[in-house]
């Protein structure tokens, strides 16, 4: 099986999430937004400093 998005796979792998614990498409939407948002902010703190030494 392949991933098309990296980012589905990052997260799915990562996260453990192969399912939604909250019911409902309002709060599925919140839920996926808030991993999105783990998501970016585990990006900056990993390679964020890689960009700051390399403008320097």
């Amino acid at each position: 099986m392949s991933v098309v998005e990296p980012v589905f796979g990052n997260i799915g792998t990562t996260e453990r999430l192969d399912r939604f614990s909250l019911r409902g498409k309002k709060k599925v939407q919140g839920q996926w937004q808030l991993y999105c948002l783990v998501h970016n902010i585990e990006k900056l703190a990993n390679y964020g400093h890689l960009a700051a030494s390399c403008r320097a």
